[in-house]
């Protein structure tokens, strides 16, 4: 990838406004595009859905699938600079526009974040330097791996090797019966059996590396999980011990300098009982692009998460970002639309609009929609941003924002 900055607001060596691309037109890729044209970039998505969130707010939105040769044609004749907003991009695609245009991060590396065998032997291969490994796991793609996964793995999770985000793709299972049922279940892919751990807490860090090697981290996110999916997020001083994160921050850096990451990367952690009253690390999965628990950037630090992606891709300096407010993140799913009063109606009914005025009202909110033409259980339809000069009144006012959505309360 060169070095040469793509300066915004600049023509290209075509002669064109500098454009920026991204394959994937979600909310990634929106919020992407939306920080890219802050700073005077031109946009482009690819993205087969014409009503995409991305591609309802770029400039250009090339209409194809992600392996069109003419849809990756007009995205390179687009765009100077190309990156993603979801991980299972066909490597074939991105290796074609790579092979024209800077694209950020690389093939190999999102590669490495498809296949849960391969990120979890790079993990490996990273610990001796930041200290942190996996959970104890074994890969098994055949009924002979199957057979010799090793009895003191077990219980333990049985994940898909590909595919699997929020929760899906997953069983667990207590025996080597349930192991093997479940695998039956799951199609007999290639799946990682992965040891149950004594889990406390679970957090999460981003990084920023540009091309030069340069690489920044935002703080530590501590995380709140219902049914697999992201529901909470708190980021302030003392959420997650001081030194659990000094070392997720290391540990994190460490797998983007192995890699030779360039762009955004989340890398999620458990924080697990050591057994000897204390707690441990250990990393559990990334991602290559922006992620839903560095959400809260956009309002609590001088530099988001997806200005942090337009800079690495671009080539621009990447300054140490700095939280400013103590912030909680509430995710908005499409449950939302379809809750009176906390109860739960049924998703064939009208969805009607949750009471974004008395939410709104309450001071430190930033309502953050994407877009999407239809709520529905289980989509992601936002995010809620809560900001206050302290984290007793962050946490007064997330409270009240719960209650009023019909969600849990804090911990």
């Amino acid at each position: 990838m060169s070095l040469k900055p793509l300066l915004p607001g600049a023509l290209s060596d075509r002669g064109q406004q500098m454009t920026l691309g991204v394959m994937g037109g979600g909310q990634l890729g929106r919020m992407f595009v939306q920080a890219a044209q802050a700073m005077g970039y031109f946009t482009a998505v690819l993205d087969p859905d014409p009503a995409s969130p991305a591609g309802l707010v770029a400039h250009f939105h090339i209409e194809t699938a992600y392996d069109d040769e003419q849809g990756l044609a007009q995205l390179m004749q687009r765009c100077d600079a190309i990156t993603t907003e979801f991980e299972n991009v066909p490597a074939p695609a991105l290796i074609t526009l790579g092979a024209h245009r800077p694209v950020a991060p690389s093939a190999n590396c999102v590669a490495v974040a498809q296949d849960r065998i391969q990120e979890k032997a790079h993990f490996v291969q990273c610990g001796p330097i930041s200290g942190v490994y996996p959970a104890p796991y074994a890969a098994i793609e055949t009924p002979e791996l199957l057979a010799a996964v090793p009895a003191d793995l077990l219980p333990g999770i049985l994940k898909t090797a590909r595919l699997g985000y929020d929760g899906k793709g997953q069983i667990r299972v207590k025996d080597r019966a349930e192991l093997a049922a479940a695998w039956d279940r799951l199609g007999q892919v290639p799946c990682v059996l992965e040891k149950l751990m004594p889990l406390q807490s679970e957090c999460s860090v981003i990084v920023a590396r540009g091309a030069d090697g340069q690489v920044v981290a935002f703080p530590v996110q501590k995380n709140t999980h219902h049914d697999g999916i992201l529901a909470i997020t708190e980021v302030f001083e003392g959420a997650v011990p001081a030194e659990l994160a000094a070392r997720a921050q290391a540990s994190t850096v460490a797998i983007a300098n192995h890699l030779n990451y360039v762009g955004v990367l989340c890398v999620e952690y458990f924080v697990v009982d050591n057994g000897q009253g204390g707690s441990d690390l250990i990393v559990n999965e990334m991602a290559p692009r922006p992620h839903n628990s560095g959400h809260y950037t956009q309002n609590a630090c001088d530099l988001s998460q997806f200005e942090a992606q337009v800079r690495a891709l671009a080539g621009l300096p990447l300054p140490r970002p700095r939280q400013h407010s103590p912030a909680i993140m509430v995710n908005l799913l499409g449950d939302l639309w379809f809750n009176a009063n906390g109860v739960r109606s049924a998703a064939s009914e009208q969805p009607v609009a949750p009471p974004w005025a008395q939410v709104l009202a309450l001071p430190g909110t930033h309502l953050h929609l994407y877009g999407k033409l239809s709520a529905r259980p289980g989509r992601k339809m936002g995010h809620l941003n809560i900001t206050g000069a302290s984290v007793a009144q962050v946490r007064e006012t997330a409270s009240k924002v719960l209650a009023l959505l019909g969600l849990p309360a804090l911990d």
